[in-house]
């Protein structure tokens, strides 16, 4: 129980001091914003500073702090300290200077941020890059929830998944505020309710089971054979960093009045993400008693059978009324995560698409050009294995994180030259580097080499990253 109190009040201290840090570093400003400027009832529309906290939450919190998070407890308690410090230090940094940077250059699909920074190749493979992940996005958050909704109320999945895309389609092609700021604070509220009650449960014992405390030791099952590094760091995905969070913090930066904002908004936004993907880590490890009982319930189960156990076991206990009650409503919050990232995963797809080919969207017909092809695409992905998609979700939102970081230490650069604020974005980029380039040739759906080669190829891919960021900015200062 220490270690995890210990690791909550770092991620709220976390907030307050580094993300406080980062946003003098970045120095907010009196400019108008691009909800301000560009009005335009569809995307550009000003919001309330809390439905905009929430929107950005929910777009965020998909099945990465959850399903992710689960699967990161498999290697035992350490799993705290990457979602601690990956969310300080990496995550927070990451989400709020996407956001920025987008609410700077007029609300621009993350792509464009990338490519007006790294140049004209960077760019179109962004634009690519960006519309592959989030089709994959919108179809493992399409999937995911369709079962978790399919197993509580007992109706086929084939029935309710057609339903999740119909709803895809129409947050995808409607205003903003037409179903998206209407209805995430409802979506919100029964996240909140599922944070605290499974905290709360595992705090007060209920069910008996005693949550562990840290082991700097790999408690995975298979042992050396899921080697910490870098499995674990790919496999939380979004509960630490996440690089899809950078395709949805333009969305937000189009509803923004004020730039000051941008830190509660964006920043704080990741720590909550944080914070929730801390308590299923701990959920996991504490309801099954160890990483070998967590194994073989996702085995048998898969990763939505374990939430609902958990949600059962530490919201009243199986066979009561208050039980089922809290398992549901705390079900109903996790079903939320991926279903209110899945729909703005389309629409910030189909956002890319608009900014790429220059086509206005305010008129209905030509978000349809884009939401149509845009969600046939997802239905037929949506019919693959679940497990494979996640994996190839997972390496790609983790590679995008670190492109999106090393733009955005070549930004602080650029804007506050003689300064070092581009340290913050490029200390966790260079991380990156080496968690993203090592996992590629070492995971089953890689290359599938041994550590002797992945290791070491990690360090120089890293290395060469750096260097090329020193010749693209740091260099240029002399020429």
């Amino acid at each position: 129980m220490v270690t995890f109190l210990v690791a909550l009040l770092a991620l709220i201290g976390g907030y307050f001091i580094y993300g406080k840090i980062v946003d003098n570093l970045f120095g907010p400003t009196d400019k108008p914003t691009p909800a301000l400027v560009h009005n335009d009832g569809v995307d550009y529309i000003p919001l309330p500073t809390w439905k905009v906290f929430m929107i950005q939450l929910l777009n965020i919190a998909g099945l990465g702090p959850i399903f992710g998070a689960l699967g990161g407890a498999l290697w035992g308690p350490s799993v705290y300290l990457w979602i601690v410090f990956g969310t300080i230090f990496a995550g927070g940094v990451h989400d709020y200077l996407s956001g920025m940077i987008s609410l700077r250059e007029d609300g621009k699909s993350i792509s464009e941020v990338v490519g007006h920074h790294m140049g004209g190749t960077m760019l179109f493979i962004m634009r690519v890059f960006s519309v592959v992940l989030l089709v994959l996005v919108g179809t493992v958050f399409m999937t995911g929830p369709a079962g978790l909704l399919a197993k509580l109320t007992g109706v086929a999945v084939t029935i309710v998944l057609p339903c999740v895309l119909a709803y895809y389609f129409l947050a995808t092609l409607l205003p903003i505020d037409a179903i998206i700021a209407r209805f995430y604070p409802l979506f919100g509220a029964c996240l909140i309710i599922m944070a605290l009650g499974i905290m709360g449960g595992m705090l007060f014992g209920v069910g008996g089971h005693t949550m562990p405390e840290l082991q700097l030791a790999n408690l995975h099952p298979k042992g050396d054979a899921m080697p910490i590094w870098p499995l674990m760091f790919i496999t939380v995905a979004c509960g630490a960093v996440s690089g899809f969070h950078s395709t949805q913090s333009p969305i937000m930066a189009r509803c923004l009045r004020d730039e000051r904002l941008g830190r509660p908004v964006f920043y704080g936004a990741m720590v909550s993400e944080g914070i929730i993907a801390l308590i299923w880590a701990a959920a996991g490890v504490t309801f099954y008693d160890s990483t070998g009982g967590l194994a073989k319930a996702m085995a048998a189960g898969g990763a939505g059978t374990v939430v609902y156990d958990i949600c059962v076991g530490f919201m009243g206990g199986a066979g009561s009324w208050t039980g089922y009650v809290g398992a549901t409503l705390a079900m109903l919050g996790v079903i939320a995560c991926p279903i209110t990232s899945g729909d703005t995963a389309f629409r910030s797809a189909r956002l890319t698409l608009a900014d790429w080919f220059g086509v206005d969207q305010k008129k209905a017909g030509k978000r349809l050009m884009f939401a149509v092809p845009l969600l046939a695409i997802g239905g037929i992905l949506s019919q693959m294995d679940f497990n494979i998609i996640w994996r190839y979700f997972s390496w790609t939102n983790q590679t995008l994180a670190m492109i999106v970081l090393w733009t955005g230490a070549t930004y602080l650069y650029r804007v506050h030259k003689g300064s070092k604020a581009w340290v913050i974005p490029a200390v966790p980029a260079t991380f990156m580097s080496a968690v993203t380039f090592t996992y590629i040739l070492q995971a089953p759906e890689g290359f599938k080499l041994a550590t002797s080669i992945t290791y070491p190829a990690g360090i120089i891919f890293a290395i060469v990253c750096v260097a090329l960021y020193a010749s693209h900015t740091l260099l240029k200062k002399e020429s």
